[in-house]
C-alpha cells in the first residue's frame, strides 16, 4: 500500500511544476518576443543534451562527433526524411572513424 502512496506522490510533484507555469502564462498575455523566447527552449534544451555525445563519440577525436552532427544538421536544413539525416550522420561518423583508424 505504501508503493501506492510513492506513486501517486511522484505524479504529484512532477505534475505541478509543469501544469503551474502553463495555467499561470495561460491566462496573461504576453509580449510577441516573450512567445519567441519561449518557442526556442525545446530546440535549446535539445542543443544541450546532444552536442555532449557529439563531442564523445570517439574518445579523443571530437572531430569525429563534429563531422556527424554536421552531415546531420546539413541534412536536416535541407528537410529531408528523418531517416536520411540519421543515417546520413551514421555513414559520416564511419567514413571518419575508417580514415582516422
Amino acid at each position: 500500500m505504501d508503493w501506492i502512496w510513492i506513486i501517486l506522490g511522484m505524479a504529484l510533484v512532477t505534475y505541478l511544476p509543469r501544469m503551474l507555469p502553463a495555467f499561470l502564462i495561460g491566462q496573461r498575455n504576453v509580449s510577441p518576443w516573450m512567445e519567441r523566447w519561449l518557442a526556442s527552449i525545446p530546440y535549446a534544451a535539445l542543443g544541450a543534451l546532444i552536442f555532449p555525445g557529439i563531442l564523445s563519440v570517439e574518445r579523443g577525436e571530437p572531430l569525429v562527433g563534429l563531422a556527424g552532427g554536421a552531415v546531420a544538421a546539413l541534412l536536416a536544413y535541407f528537410r529531408l526524411n528523418m531517416l536520411v539525416v540519421i543515417a546520413g550522420a551514421i555513414g559520416a561518423v564511419a567514413a571518419i572513424k575508417a580514415i582516422v583508424s
